[in-house]
């Protein structure tokens, strides 16, 4: 804590004392949150959706060996990965289940009301608007683009489908945090260099290509749906282990 604290900027001194409490606590999860591995944000949707499986069936408390069974990883894990973000919990009691999907959900950014468009209302953008609940994992997703124009001025499940002519004043005017990219390979770099501009902080790349950025506040999550398949195929294909 006394090392965290050398490292900070000192609060404008118009702040009152609980003012620089709150800003202090908010630069210490900041510090945290640079510190996280990969591993361990990778891990983090996967305690949300096991908290919501049992704070759904009725759980009130879990122990982080009960946890762990359920996710099939330590109970040691379990605790060293939450210790990144807080303390939670309590010896010999465990977890509150519904405080800890809440804090979960909140370390996730899940309460934040993030706002996304998504480009390219193909066979692919389309599945997504129809079947992936946006609005359960915090995203509130307010319309799509494209440019044929036997998709543009449609609706897909609710969704409207506006002109790309259109993209870079929606996404100003209603703050979009986040851009998902269903478009063809060859139109991934400019589309998304064009989010960037914009003032989008995120993309959700699923154009199966790479995405070069020169923005360091922009970060990319780029899903390769062959990569799985492959992976699926080598472990098939491999000899099972000698008993």
């Amino acid at each position: 804590w006394n090392l965290f604290v050398k490292k900070l900027t000192i609060p404008p001194k118009k702040f009152k004392i609980t003012g620089r409490i709150t800003w202090l606590k908010e630069q210490y999860t900041i510090m945290k949150k640079r510190k996280v591995s990969n591993a361990v944000i990778r891990r983090l949707p996967r305690y949300y959706q096991t908290l919501d499986h049992l704070y759904k069936e009725g759980h009130v408390r879990i122990s982080s060996s009960a946890l762990g069974n359920y996710m099939g990883v330590t109970a040691s894990q379990i605790r060293q990965d939450l210790s990144c973000f807080g303390e939670f919990g309590q010896q010999g009691y465990g977890y509150t289940i519904p405080d800890l999907r809440n804090e979960v959900a909140e370390i996730l950014g899940m309460t934040r009301g993030y706002r996304a468009v998504i480009l390219g209302a193909g066979n692919l953008g389309r599945a997504l608007i129809k079947n992936f609940h946006f609005k359960e994992s915090g995203f509130d997703l307010l319309a799509a683009f494209d440019t044929d124009p036997n998709i543009v001025g449609t609706l897909i499940n609710g969704i409207a489908v506006h002109p790309l002519s259109e993209l870079d004043s929606f996404v100003v005017e209603n703050k979009i945090s986040v851009g998902i990219l269903t478009v063809p390979r060859c139109a991934a770099q400019n589309l998304a260099q064009k989010l960037v501009d914009d003032g989008v902080k995120g993309i959700w790349n699923f154009t199966n290509t790479e995405i070069d950025l020169t923005s360091p506040d922009v970060t990319v999550e780029s899903i390769h749906f062959a990569d799985s398949l492959l992976a699926l195929s080598y472990l098939i294909s491999s000899p099972p282990p000698e008993k």
